[in-house]
């Protein structure tokens, strides 16, 4: 059988791994750059022994990057999310740890050029229309990975990526409080609907039954909850502007608790049918921002002082933290988020070309 070669770049970006594509290398159309990606990654088959995915959601993700589409951008960047057992590729949300290496594979690619000891790349987010600002060493005018940061669920440290989000409340569901209120109940369950880069739904793990400090596999094992959880998220998907969300990967569902590390708040999160074992960096920004946010769920979990200015709060997920700082406005009785900042780091696993059989590239 023949196959067809396509280059690409295997890269871990914060607490996720997956593939990085220039947007030139695959097929312009919807349909059949997804029947690419699905034969790059071995997907439907729960282990994805016949390509490149992880066998995992967070190992099963694609960046698809190239030149900019508006002016105020220098990249463009597509987060492809590859479902493991299924053949589908989805489009609906952002992927903020993915993001990481988009500024890197930029600078290595020719996409934007390295300016002095560090980068400032301006990374216009396809799925939601907003703008990342990603902040890359580049020591000697090239990409360095190596560094002292170091961030909860990856071994080891590496260069700091500082990620700066502008504007992106309400990226995916139109209002940072979809609803229009702090706090909701669908079917007897407080819950607070928030889309801070990511649409999150965010419920108290004691309502469930749960202290928030189960592992992942506690939760995924637990049929009941998760039946309980799914069923309040197919029925606030409308709520949140989202639609039918039964084939979507968002909202999140976020369970949250008293944090046990000293960070504001304890999370586990459903992304949406497998726990995370960390949580996503926006997912976190979300969590982050309904901290500080009058009367909702998180705010009364965590008791965080609702005020105008800049909080660093840090969110404790199952592998330890993710800190993240929100700039708070109040006033007229609305709230405004004018600023979430993360770091993160990537690394570059390999590059070259990842095989595909003719057949996928092949129309029809």
């Amino acid at each position: 059988m023949s196959q067809t070669a396509i280059p690409c770049v295997a890269m871990r970006g914060g607490t996720s791994k997956g593939l990085y594509f220039h947007r030139k290398h695959l097929p312009d159309d919807a349909g059949l750059r997804d029947r690419v990606l699905l034969a790059a990654m071995g997907s439907p088959d729960p282990r994805q022994i016949d390509g490149m995915g992880g066998a995992h959601p967070l190992t099963s993700k694609v960046a698809v990057i190239g030149p900019p589409s508006r002016p105020d951008a220098d990249v463009d960047y597509l987060f492809l999310q590859v479902v493991v057992d299924e053949a589908s590729v989805r489009d609906t949300q952002n992927c903020g740890n993915i993001l990481a290496g988009v500024g890197p594979f930029a600078i290595e690619q020719g996409l934007v050029s390295a300016t002095g000891g560090k980068t400032t790349v301006r990374i216009h987010m396809l799925n939601t229309g907003s703008i990342a600002v990603a902040h890359v060493q580049t020591p000697g005018g090239a990409v360095t990975y190596e560094g002292d940061a170091r961030i909860d669920g990856v071994p080891g440290t590496a260069a700091p990526v500082v990620l700066d989000f502008e504007d992106i409340a309400g990226s995916s569901c139109g209002a940072l409080l979809p609803t229009g209120s702090s706090v909701d109940s669908v079917q007897g369950v407080e819950l607070t609907c928030i889309d801070n880069g990511m649409p999150v739904v965010i419920l108290r793990a004691a309502d469930f039954g749960k202290t928030g400090m189960e592992t992942p596999e506690q939760l995924e094992g637990d049929a009941d909850l998760k039946k309980a959880v799914e069923s309040i998220r197919l029925a606030i998907g409308e709520r949140m502007n989202l639609g039918d969300v039964a084939g979507k990967t968002v909202p999140k569902m976020c369970l949250v608790a008293p944090a046990t590390d000293g960070s504001a708040i304890a999370t586990r999160t459903f992304i949406p049918h497998r726990v995370h074992d960390s949580i996503g960096v926006l997912g976190a920004a979300s969590v982050a921002a309904a901290c500080v946010i009058p009367g909702s769920v998180a705010q009364q979990v965590s008791g965080t002082a609702a005020a105008t200015g800049t909080h660093r709060l840090d969110v404790q997920h199952p592998t330890g933290f993710l800190t993240v700082e929100i700039d708070l406005e109040l006033g007229g009785g609305k709230v405004y988020i004018r600023r979430s900042a993360l770091l993160r780091t990537a690394r570059k696993l390999m590059q070259g070309e990842v095989f595909v059989p003719a057949a996928a590239w092949s129309p029809g």
